[in-house]
This record gives C-alpha cells, structure tokens and sequence, in this order.
C-alpha cells in the first residue's frame, strides 16, 4: 500500500527536468561501454603499450560496473536512492576527468575501474528514480525513455569515439563526460532531493561482496579475453572459469541463506521477474550480439571506416518515435502481447539480414537498422515492466540492479561467443569454398594477361575466397540470432500478466 507521507510524483517542468537528467545520465555510463572500442589504438600508441594490452581500458570498466550493477538495491537503502545516484554521477566526472590525464595505462586502468565502479549504479538507478518521479500512469513513459537511452547508447558509441579518435586526441573521449557528469548531479540534487527514500543501517555482507568481485570478476575478463587468449587452450581462461563457476555456486549459497545479503537473490521467487529477465537477457544477448557484429564484418571484409561502420549500423529514428506510442499502448495492451511482438519483429529484421550478400550497399545495409528501431520499444519496455511490476515496491531498486546485471552479462557472453563462433565459421566457410573451386588456373592466366603478376593474381582469389567466407559465417549468425528470438518471443508468455508497477515513491 502506498505511504500517504511519500513525496507526490513530479510534474511540469520539474517532472521534465528530472526526466531530461536521468535519461542523460543513464546514456552518458551506457555509451561509456563501447565509445572507448574503437580508440583502443590510438590509446595503446600514445601510451607505449601495444593494442592487445589496450583493450584493459575496455575490460577494466566492464568488469566494474559488472559489480556494481547488483549492488544497487543495497546501495539505495543504505544510503539513499537520491544520494548514491548523485555522487555516483559526481565520481564519475571526475574519474573521467582522470582519464583524460592519465600518464601511463596501469593509471588509466585504474582510473577507468573508478569510473565503471561510479557507473555502475547510475544505470538502474536512473530506472528506478524515473519510476519515483512519474506519476504511476506515465511509468510506461519512464521506461519508454529509459529503454531509449540504453539501446541507442551503445550503437552511438562507437560512432563517437571513432570520430574523436580520427580528429581530436584519444582523452576527449573521457572529457566530455566531465560537464555533462558533473551538471546531471548538481541539479538532480535540487531537482530530486526531496524525493530521497528513507536509510536503513543495513551491515555489510562482507563474504558476499567477496564472492560476488571474484565471481564476476573472473567471469568478466574470461568473457573478454577468451577469443585473444585461444579460449581452453589458455591455463588463464580455464583457472578463470574454474573460479566464476565455484564462485558463483558459492554466492548463490550464501546470499540465500545470509540473513542481510548484499544482494536480494530472493527476488526471483516472483515468477513474473524471472520470466521477463530471462527474456531480457535471451533477447538482449542477441540483440547486442548483431551490435558487435555487424561493425566488425563491415570494417573487416567490406572496407568500411570505424566512423561508416557506425552510421551503416546506427538507426534509432523510429525507437525515439515509437516509444510515446508504446508506452501508452503498454497501458491498455497486456504487455506479454507487446514483448513478444517486439521479439518477434526483430526475429524478422535478423532473417532479413541473414540473407545479405557481399554486393549489398550501404543503403540496404542501413535500412534494417532503422526498422529494428521500430521494435525496440516494444521490446524494452513492457518487458521492464513486467518485471518490475512482479515484485514488491520496496524491492524495485533492487529488482532494477539484477535485471539490468543480468542484461549486461548476457551482453558480455554474446559478444564473446558471437565474436568466436563468426571466426570459427568463417575458417570452416574457406575450407568448403576452397574445395569447391573449379578452374584456378585459368583465373590467374586470365588476371596474369591483364597486366597482374601471379603472386598478385593468386591474392585476388583469394581475397574473394575470404570475403565470400566472411559473409557466409555472418549470415550464419544472424541465422541463429534469429532462431534465439523466437525462442524469447514465446519464452515471455511464462510470465503471468502483471500488475501495475507500483510507484517507487510508494516504496516506503
């Protein structure tokens, strides 16, 4: 029930405000996650490391926030939803600003294990401050632009640092954070203060928290280093999964039975959050598996630019349209409906790319993009709230922390396996089209007499031979993408039809 002494939502200008700054503020740590990728050369080269040492700069965050994330709902009550979003914003900038000056890469590193630990929190406590602010009619609303900002974030990334890495220094990357970061807190503070939640002196789990950096941690960087690292082949990636897996068994034993855990594992007994979060993070994995590889296909096998990469991949015109639009629909629709036809459309749009070929253009390349915007709110956000609307209001923020911890693995493990899997298929695509081919010989005699010399000749073929590889094992992804959706679109359908999302002010 809710409190009668709980703050009313926002309204007007004020409710405007605080939506404008959450928003931003939860794009701003999302689009952190990749705009340093394809800096990662440029950072090594002005730092005198080589690029292999480089991608820490990227682990290194994905790591943190990994840790963070889940911590949110203890973090809330212990010390204030209001209170740890503003300093986790105020740390942030300035852990940017660090980076930006940092002098050798175990500093940057450094620096950037502050930043996502800053970052971390900012995601899903945006999600749950929005619900606090909205009224309980316009939560739809909220997580319409909450769902926004996290899937755009990502496909700008890349876009931004590219161009920053080509035409300023690598640091700007890191420093425009900085006024951003720094004004999202100074006025969510004066906007937001008065709707703080109230503190419990809650004690520190410490074997918990243990468990929870060791597990994921290991985890993380094994997702991370795997494919550089030749997977089981290395004693590092298996020492490493020999300690997320014991860890993991360790954490889920003990924060089930701790009397005050760090994380409330107990939120999953509510079928409805653990059906949708296991169609968040299905869904989400392959959605965010096509993000990785669709830029690494362009640049690898098509010629593309880090920077055209990015504009051939980036198409969030009709999320920014549709989401007004879903959220009111979420109102009246029942919200299974609506989930499983935002899958099911982006099961469409992955077949429809399954069946690019190498001549394809940039216009055809660009326009599935821009329709699976069309689908993106539909997806995010009645699966949001279906999750959230499960659980109890006291147990949002930290509903929000696991569902959105679960996301960014399942992220992290389809970036992997995706990444290896399109290599793996691509050596097994050359091999089958390399006993195929028919007449080699009197290819090179033809090239030979157009003025090319042999060695020159044989390179072409085989050019061709790797790029028509390349784009077999893509369409094979896509493929399995696609079949990984419709798996998610029926999966949510387990869920009951929920409830209301009560409003986060009515936590208390």
């Amino acid at each position: 029930m809710a409190d009668a002494r709980a703050p009313a939502p926002l309204t007007g200008g004020a409710l405007f405000a605080a939506g404008a700054l959450l928003a931003v503020a939860n794009f701003m740590v999302v689009l952190d996650t990749t705009i340093a990728n394809v800096s990662v050369p440029s950072i090594a080269g002005a730092l005198a490391v080589s690029p292999t040492q480089g991608t820490w700069v990227i682990t290194s965050y994905s790591v943190a926030e990994a840790i963070t994330v889940p911590l949110t709902g203890w973090l809330a009550q212990r010390f204030g939803t209001v209170r740890v979003f503003c300093l986790a914003m105020a740390g942030f900038a300035f852990f940017s600003f660090a980076c930006g000056f940092a002098p050798s890469l175990a500093v940057l590193v450094a620096f950037r294990v502050a930043q996502g630990v800053c970052g971390g929190p900012m995601i899903p406590l945006s999600q749950s401050l929005l619900l606090r602010v909205f009224p309980p009619q316009k939560a739809s609303m909220a997580l319409g632009l909450w769902a926004m900002t996290t899937v755009i974030a990502p496909v700008i990334g890349p876009i931004i640092g590219g161009t920053i890495s080509d035409n300023y220094h690598w640091s700007w990357i890191f420093f425009i954070n900085v006024p951003v970061a720094g004004t999202c807190a100074f006025f969510a503070w004066r906007v937001m203060r008065s709707r703080e939640t109230p503190v419990t002196k809650r004690p520190i789990d410490f074997v918990g928290l243990a468990l929870l950096i060791g597990w994921v941690g290991a985890l993380q960087i094994m997702l991370d280093k795997g494919k550089e690292l030749d997977w089981f082949g290395s004693p590092l990636i298996v020492g490493l999964a020999i300690v997320a897996a014991i860890g993991f068994v360790a954490f889920l034993i003990w924060e089930l039975t701790a009397e005050d855990p760090i994380v409330n594992l107990r939120i999953f007994r509510h079928r409805g959050f653990a059906v949708a979060t296991t169609t968040l993070a299905l869904a989400f994995g392959a959605f965010f598996a096509s993000l990785i590889l669709i830029p690494l296909w362009l640049q690898t096998s098509m010629g593309y630019t880090a920077t055209w990469a990015g504009y051939a991949s980036a198409g969030g015109v009709l999320a920014i349209v549709m989401s007004p639009i879903v959220a009111q629909l979420a109102n009246k629709v029942d919200p299974r409906a609506l989930t499983s036809f935002g899958i099911f459309w982006f099961a469409g749009i992955t077949f429809w790319r399954s069946g690019f070929a190498t001549n394809v253009d940039f216009w055809h390349i660009f326009a599935p993009a821009v329709a699976l915007g069309f689908g993106v709110p539909f997806f995010f956000v009645p699966t949001t709230r279906i999750a959230l609307g499960a659980v109890l209001p006291e147990e949002v923020a930290s509903a929000a922390g696991l569902s959105n911890f679960m996301r960014t693995t399942a992220a992290a493990f389809a970036a992997s396996l995706s990444t290896t899997y399109w290599d793996d298929s691509t050596t097994s695509a050359r091999d089958n089209l390399a006993g195929l081919l028919n007449g080699v010989q009197d290819r090179v005699d033809d090239l030979v007499s157009q003025g090319l010399t042999s060695a020159q000749a044989l390179r072409q073929i085989d050019n061709l031979v790797q790029m028509q590889s390349v784009m077999l094992a893509t369409d094979r992804v896509f493929f399995l993408t696609g079949i990984i959706f419709i798996v998610a679109g029926f999966f949510i359908w387990l869920a009951p039809r929920p409830r209301p999302i009560a409003s986060a002010a009515a936590a208390h």
